[in-house]
C-alpha cells in the first residue's frame, strides 16, 4: 500500500462532501468512497464521522 496522497492535510471543499452523501448513500465502501474523492481512507473516514454519513461495510 504505498500511494502517495499529494493532498496532504487539505479542508474538505463543500463538492467533496456532497459527494461523500452521494456515495455512501448508493451503498458504496470506504476504499472506493475514498478513492473516488483521492482521500485517504481515513480521512474519509473521519469526515464520515464529522457530518454523520453511514458508509456500508462490504461483506
Amino acid at each position: 500500500m504505498s500511494e502517495k496522497f499529494v493532498r496532504h492535510k487539505q479542508p474538505w471543499t463543500l463538492d467533496e462532501n456532497a459527494k461523500l452523501h452521494t456515495l455512501a448513500g448508493k451503498g458504496m465502501g470506504l476504499k472506493a468512497i475514498a478513492k473516488a474523492l483521492t482521500r485517504s481512507e481515513e480521512s474519509t473516514q473521519a469526515q464520515a464521522k464529522v457530518l454523520k454519513v453511514k458508509i456500508a461495510k462490504l461483506r
